[in-house]
């Protein structure tokens, strides 16, 4: 008997008898595994399993990666953590939804007849039998109303924030950096972390999916100044910047990632703040580190040690300083590549794939992991046989999408990017890891191109009215135009 009919079978037996009931939740209980799923806000690779930065110090992740399978080559929906995290959690891609900016949570299904469709990844465990709770950011606010069974709450912005600014003054971003406050317990990510506690310490009579949303290391940068002491920053490696960088992609390129409200790498440069900056994204990856320690440490003293799928992932990438730029919002790999992390129940093997994964493949693994029935609305891939064979070959890239027509296609060896003008930029991460010199107009990779053109979405939906973005001109116009 497969879990579906299994689960069915006993759904029958409970409207029969309390007794048969009891059975049934704990028959289910032991058949189901359990998902405790950390999402990091703003997380590059600059953890220890991902080798993004020679000074970085994650202690609690390098011990999960160690009973884990780590995804070195996975990539964002989009370069924007409210398409990302609708993509993500609605199983449909931004050129699906027409989602390509923020929305506020409430209004996802809203957004066009195809996520009016969708069911929240949370909403499909639910259905199945789970017990479903959440605390902090989960979509881009905090999660969508009714999508968890419990919502153990989030502060709003992603302070706290000091009187006065310390380092950059414009009032349209949250970027700024230093130590601030003094106690960890001061900020909300160790609050998110204790409400987890709590929660693996409660006896469930069913499987649970529970979700952490971790705000750091988004900017501000501010987190207490013993994360800042871990790092000094005479000792820090700054990240790989060429000054002329851009001079060879598109205008459009130049005009979708552009960010004015931002401090540009010239600024970090003249004013002597680029290792500080580097330091408080550190800083603010080894406090929120720690706070993912606390609950790795919750999860081990828990009876449900051995039957919990855990993951991790970032919700996109970051750049600190690499193309001029300190910011997510590309379409280039610093801003779209971001952890995946997978521990299977009672796995103690550690091992890599460097096969190209999207995270909107989560939903599809999750429910495949768990024995679920597919969702047949789910666009990602189930990438659950990588877990069993890391090496085994892959032939689907993964797609980032930022705007409408404006898409990225990562491969192992290569990111190719079409605009929504027809430009190109592509980039052989072999020889070109740095994505420093664009050879889309070369010949000899016309055949590349070509390939990697077939992965590229077949439908790019309409922004819908209900989701805004104004970062920039470009995303300003399409956002205030579209059709309503």
């Amino acid at each position: 008997m497969n879990r579906r009919n299994f689960i069915l079978g006993c759904g029958a037996a409970v409207s029969a008898t309390m007794v048969y009931q009891s059975n049934w939740l704990k028959e289910l209980k032991k058949q189901y595994s359990n998902v405790l799923m950390l999402i990091v806000d703003d997380l590059n690779d600059w953890i220890g399993p991902l080798h993004g930065h020679p000074n970085t110090k994650t202690p609690n992740i390098d011990r999960l990666a160690s009973q884990s399978t780590v995804f070195t080559n996975a990539h964002a929906p989009a370069p924007l953590c409210g398409p990302s995290r609708a993509s993500i959690m609605t199983g449909l891609s931004p050129s699906t939804t027409g989602i390509y900016g923020h929305i506020d949570d409430d209004e996802i299904k809203s957004a066009n007849d195809k996520a009016a469709q969708s069911v929240f990844m949370s909403d499909y465990f639910r259905q199945h039998g789970y017990h479903t709770g959440a605390v902090g950011k989960v979509f881009h606010k905090a999660i969508a109303t009714d999508s968890f069974d419990e919502f153990g709450g989030r502060s709003k912005g992603f302070g706290p924030y000091p009187d006065q600014r310390m380092k950059w003054h414009d009032s349209r971003t949250n970027t700024d950096w230093g130590p601030f406050p003094e106690r960890d317990e001061q900020m909300p990510d160790y609050d998110s972390a204790m409400w987890l506690k709590q929660q693996l310490n409660k006896s469930y009579d069913k499987p649970f999916f529970m979700v952490g949303g971790f705000l750091r290391p988004h900017v501000p940068w501010h987190v207490p100044k013993k994360w800042f002491d871990l790092h000094p920053v005479d000792t820090l490696t700054l990240p790989p910047y060429l000054e002329n960088d851009l001079d060879d992609v598109p205008d459009i390129a130049k005009a979708v990632s552009e960010l004015p409200q931002m401090p540009t790498t010239e600024w970090a440069i003249e004013n002597g703040e680029w290792r500080n900056m580097v330091q408080g994204y550190l800083a603010s990856v080894s406090f929120v580190d720690s706070c993912i320690g606390k609950v790795l440490d919750a999860l081990d003293e828990s009876p449900y040690r051995d039957d919990t799928v855990v993951v991790l992932w970032g919700d996109h990438g970051y750049q600190l300083g690499e193309k001029s730029k300190f910011a997510k919002m590309a379409l280039w790999e610093r801003a779209t590549r971001t952890p995946l992390i997978i521990k299977p129940p009672r796995s103690s093997k550690s091992q890599v794939s460097d096969q190209p994964v999207s995270l909107l493949d989560l939903y599809p693994t999750l429910v495949s992991m768990c024995g679920l029935p597919k969702n047949p609305l789910n666009q990602g891939q189930d990438i659950s046989p990588l877990l069993h064979k890391p090496d085994l070959k892959w032939h689907t890239p993964a797609v980032t999408t930022y705007g409408p027509n404006n898409h990225a296609v990562k491969s192992q060896r290569y990111r190719y990017i079409v605009y929504a003008d027809g430009s190109e930029e592509l980039y052989d991460h072999q020889n070109d890891p740095d994505e420093w010199h664009n050879v889309a107009l070369e010949p000899s990779f016309a055949s590349v191109k070509l390939a990697l053109r077939q992965h590229l979405p077949q439908v790019n939906a309409p922004w819908s009215p209900h989701s805004h973005y104004t970062g920039n001109d470009y995303f300003k116009d399409l956002s205030d135009n579209a059709v309503k």
